[in-house]
């Protein structure tokens, strides 16, 4: 893992086209997948069903896109801070893009830039684009423009 890129909120201007990350790996658990099942409703078998994913060209159960995303939030606090806040909220997304399907049991990590710093009233909204690596894979799992607004 890498240090953290950290600014307080007067300096997030100056951090457009800045990088960030990578996060530590992050394993994916068939209990992870079952219990996100369970929660949202979303039982499709190829996140739940062993033998029915195994003749499927993903070879095995593979993890919710919306999964994978969620586990935006701690990644990217290991990478990205911003101090000196009051309150920082989850705006949405511009883009989003799941470009290879995440084997369960599979680790991935992300990896940031800052794309724009947009001043708006109380604070700034940043838009960064948050890029799922799976481990030992070729294409990326989730491919996010995040919209994060920090307010004074």
């Amino acid at each position: 893992m890498t240090h953290p890129l950290s600014a307080s909120i007067e300096e997030l201007p100056a951090l457009v086209g800045r990088t960030f990350g990578p996060s530590s790996w992050r394993e994916i658990t068939q209990d992870e997948v079952t219990a996100f099942a369970d929660l949202t409703g979303d039982r499709n078998p190829i996140h739940l069903d062993a033998e029915l994913a195994e003749a499927t060209p993903f070879g095995g159960t593979i993890v919710h896109g919306y999964l994978t995303l969620g586990l935006v939030v701690p990644l990217m606090a290991e990478v990205f801070r911003v101090t000196e806040v009051g309150v920082g909220i989850n705006y949405g997304l511009d883009r989003l893009r799941f470009p290879a399907p995440v084997r369960v049991g599979s680790r991935v990590r992300v990896i940031g830039e800052m794309l724009a710093v947009d001043e708006i009233p109380g604070g700034y909204q940043t838009t960064s684009r948050v890029t799922f690596e799976i481990e030992g894979g070729s294409k990326p799992a989730c491919v996010a423009d995040i919209l994060l607004r920090y307010l004074r």
